[in-house]
């Protein structure tokens, strides 16, 4: 593990030990999960596309200035250029984003919106679900297994989609073990940060038809795009490609043509 994601998930298992200490009760479950599932199966025509807000990374630097706002304003462009879902980082010291930014996201679209944090016990899926998400990321590289499992299936009895993310060919197969049906491969290696498309492309062939399979990270042109929609993929997670962009509307537009 990279000394990044390390400090990021030692970082958020202190975070969730402050929030546990104040912690309200959990919301009374919603199922959002069947149609985040049904928006990202791909159809007829170009993959599904999970528009990101994201405005810094540590790999990146700063993405998109912020303004107030503007996670709000990037989300319905996003969703005006034909966005299937929307992904809002949650995480601030790392990405800059937060909890806040997701209800900010949830109340001005109607498409999904996926919490993308690092998500480690059900306190942050219970508030995945108060800010209204549809979806939250489960990284397979930050716990073991069972751990893995008893939150996708705490994220089931919520009524949130679990999009289980892998980044190599152990990863996912630990991913397919579990019944979460929305399955990413991350084509960027969490303790590297280097970005193999290839290698991820691959291991998306493997993932059987009856779970959505997402391309995740490393697609930042239309030329990419067409490139990852040739394979296997339902759905193609997008940020830095998209937050980059001065309108990303006519940029997604262009890319769904």
């Amino acid at each position: 593990m990279s000394d990044v994601l390390a400090g990021i998930l030692a970082r958020t298992r202190r975070t969730n030990a402050r929030r546990a200490a104040r912690a309200t009760p959990a919301p009374a479950p919603v199922d959002r999960e069947a149609g985040a599932v049904a928006a990202l199966r791909r159809a007829e025509g170009p993959p599904k596309v999970i528009a990101e807000v994201k405005f810094r990374s540590p790999s990146a630097g700063t993405i998109r200035a912020r303004r107030p706002g503007e996670a709000a304003r990037v989300a319905r462009r996003y969703e005006a250029g034909g966005a299937a879902a929307v992904s809002v980082l949650a995480d601030g010291p790392a990405f800059g984003g937060s909890p806040l930014d997701v209800r900010r996201v949830a109340a001005v679209v109607e498409v999904p919106v996926l919490f993308k944090g690092f998500v480690l016990d059900p306190g942050q899926i219970d508030l995945a679900s108060r800010v209204g998400a549809s979806m939250v990321l489960l990284l397979v590289r930050a716990m073991p297994a069972a751990e893995l499992q008893a939150l996708v299936d705490y994220a089931h009895a919520q009524g949130l989609a679990p999009l289980v993310e892998a980044a190599d060919e152990g990863e996912l197969e630990i991913a397919l073990a579990t019944d979460a049906r929305l399955v990413g491969v991350n084509a960027r290696d969490l303790r590297t940060f280097d970005v193999d498309p290839e290698a991820a492309r691959r291991q998306l062939e493997a993932i059987p038809p009856d779970r959505v399979a997402i391309y995740m990270s490393g697609v930042r042109s239309a030329d990419d795009f067409r490139r990852v929609a040739e394979g296997r993929a339902d759905a193609v997670l997008v940020g830095e490609g998209l937050m980059r962009e001065s309108d990303p509307a006519e940029t997604l537009r262009a890319w769904l043509c």
